[in-house]
């Protein structure tokens, strides 16, 4: 006879740093986490109003709050003192935040700037925040990342080639050098799995930044016709398999992987019906 159980995540009591925590995504992760019983530090850059309101929505969870520009090294450096003063460990880092460039812009006009800023906006963020992370776990000896990457590393991103790049390093070579990396601070014993490192790429997700767009019925059939299941993503369906890589009991043999997220998708489409010339196609 099999005896069913419900489901632990064993993440009760476990904290949880959350970059990014005020947007679409950040604060259904954090939502998933506080349903777990863990205990968060929840990151912005300016949005502290975004972050009082969620964390009042929160209610009793145990949770902290941090505005920094993680592009400043002494900035990331004070956000993980205040959490290791606050709760005495960090057990899991959900790298949720970066930085995009509304605009599309072709490669041959885009500035240096821009290239740069979404360079250190995306990428070297992420960097910081897994360095001071990893001076934890060596102290630790326990901890695993969960990387939040795009579809636009998978596929490309016309238009974005800078937002693409920066997320391709990080869904990549990053997470899969990392894994390596953090398997040595946070070794395998008899009782603990090993420090993981995994990447979450989520495609079209409903959230505030794009909502608009995606509320357009011909952008909506362009976007849901690269994908076997035609619809958009909600940011709980990211959010769900962030709490599961970071679980030790569900995820605990899951390490330097990509899990791309986008009901099925196979592309995007590079032209309209009405581009194409059927005389020489």
């Amino acid at each position: 006879m099999v005896r069913i159980t419900s489901v632990d995540t064993q993440l009760k009591d476990k904290v949880v740093l959350i970059t990014g925590a005020s947007g679409g995504i950040g604060s259904a992760i954090a939502r998933v986490f506080a349903a777990e019983g863990a205990s968060l530090v929840l990151h912005c850059h300016r949005n502290l109003a975004g972050l009082r309101q969620l964390q009042k929505e929160l209610g009793p969870v145990p949770s902290l709050l941090v505005s920094a520009d993680l592009t400043k090294e002494s900035a990331v450096k004070k956000m993980f003192a205040q959490a290791q003063r606050h709760f005495g460990r960090v057990d899991t880092l959900v790298a949720n935040a970066g930085r995009w460039e509304t605009r599309d812009v072709r490669l041959q006009d885009m500035p240096l700037l821009q290239w740069r800023q979404t360079m250190d906006g995306v990428l070297t963020s992420v960097f910081l925040c897994t360095r001071d992370f990893f001076r934890l776990v060596a102290d630790q000896k326990r901890g695993n990342v969960v990387l939040i990457g795009s579809t636009a590393a998978v596929f490309g991103e016309a238009g974005h080639a800078d937002y693409a790049s920066a997320k391709a390093a990080l869904a990549f070579g990053l997470t899969r050098s990392l894994k390596n990396e953090l398997a040595r601070l946070a070794p395998h014993t008899k009782n603990y799995c090993g420090g993981r490192v995994n990447c979450v790429c989520p495609g079209w997700t409903v959230v505030p930044r794009n909502a608009a767009k995606l509320a357009d019925t011909p952008m909506l059939r362009k976007v849901t016709a690269t994908m076997a299941l035609p619809k958009i993503a909600r940011p709980e369906d990211m959010a769900n398999a962030v709490v599961f890589l970071a679980s030790d009991r569900l995820a605990g043999h899951i390490t330097g992987q990509t899990l791309t997220i986008a009901g099925g998708m196979e592309g995007r489409m590079l032209w309209q019906p009405e581009e194409i010339n059927p005389e020489i196609a």
